[in-house]
C-alpha cells in the first residue's frame, strides 16, 4: 500500500516545522553557551546547554558554519528588536539618536560574550559582524528615506548615511568595549549622540533644511 501524494505532503510540513523548531531551540541553547562559556565556546558545550549529544546538532544544522550564520541572524532580531524605538519616530531628534545609541551600547555592554563570538567568526571568514550591521542599516535606511522625502530632500542619502551612521556607532562602541580607556558607557553615548545628531544635521543643512533638535519631528509620537 501506498502513501498519497497529501500525506507525504502533510509529513514533509511537518517535518519542516520540527525540523526549523529545533534548529531555534539549538540557537537559543547556542546564546545561553556563550553568555555562559564565552566567545571560544564549542559545539560540545553548545550541546551540553541543549541537553543533546554533539552529533545530534548536526542534524539540523549542516555543519559549524551553519550553526554560527544561524546565531548572527537571531542576534540581528534581538538588536533589531533592541532598537524598536528608533523605527517608531517618537519625540524629537535628539531623544531618538539617544533612544537607538543607548540601546546599541547597553546591548553590547550586557552581550559582551555574544559580541566577541560574532567577532570571532567574522575574522574566520564568516562575517556575522556585517550580517548585524547590515540588519540595522537598513532598518535605518527606511527611516531616514522617510524624512528625507517629507522634507524634499535627496532620498538617495537615506542608504549611505545610514550605513555611516551605523558604521560609527558600532566600531566606537566595539572598540570601547575592548578599550575603555577610562570612558563610562554613559560618557560614550552622550559623545556618540552628539557625533550622530552632527552628521544628519549636516546633511539636512546642505539641503536648505535646519531642524530643532529638541523640536519633535513631523508625525512623531510625542
Amino acid at each position: 500500500m501506498t502513501s498519497s501524494p497529501g500525506r507525504m505532503d502533510g509529513r514533509a510540513a511537518r517535518w519542516a516545522g520540527q525540523r526549523e523548531r529545533r534548529r531555534r531551540e539549538f540557537v537559543a541553547a547556542a546564546l545561553r553557551a556563550i553568555a555562559q562559556h564565552g566567545p571560544e565556546v564549542s559545539t560540545e558545550q553548545i550541546a551540553e546547554e541543549a541537553g543533546v549529544a554533539r552529533t545530534r546538532v548536526y542534524k539540523y544544522f549542516a555543519d559549524g558554519a551553519d550553526l554560527q550564520i544561524a546565531i548572527a541572524a537571531r542576534v540581528g532580531e534581538l538588536i533589531t528588536a533592541e532598537l524598536a524605538p528608533v523605527w517608531t519616530p517618537r519625540g524629537t531628534p535628539m531623544q531618538m539618536i539617544e533612544a537607538g545609541v543607548e540601546a546599541h551600547t547597553r546591548w553590547l555592554a550586557d552581550n559582551e560574550n555574544l559580541y566577541r563570538y560574532l567577532t570571532m567568526h567574522s575574522l574566520s571568514g564568516q562575517d556575522a559582524i556585517a550580517d548585524v550591521k547590515t540588519t540595522i542599516a537598513t532598518n535605518l535606511t527606511g527611516l531616514f528615506d522617510h524624512y528625507l522625502r517629507l522634507f524634499g530632500l535627496d532620498a538617495r542619502l537615506a542608504e549611505p548615511i545610514a550605513f555611516g551612521v551605523v558604521g560609527l556607532v558600532e566600531s566606537a562602541a566595539a572598540r570601547w568595549l575592548a578599550n575603555p580607556s577610562g570612558l563610562t558607557r554613559d560618557e560614550l553615548a552622550a559623545l556618540l549622540t552628539r557625533w550622530v545628531w552632527r552628521l544628519l544635521d549636516d546633511m539636512m543643512r546642505a539641503g536648505g533644511v535646519e531642524l530643532d533638535p529638541h523640536r519633535p519631528l513631523p508625525g512623531a509620537q510625542v
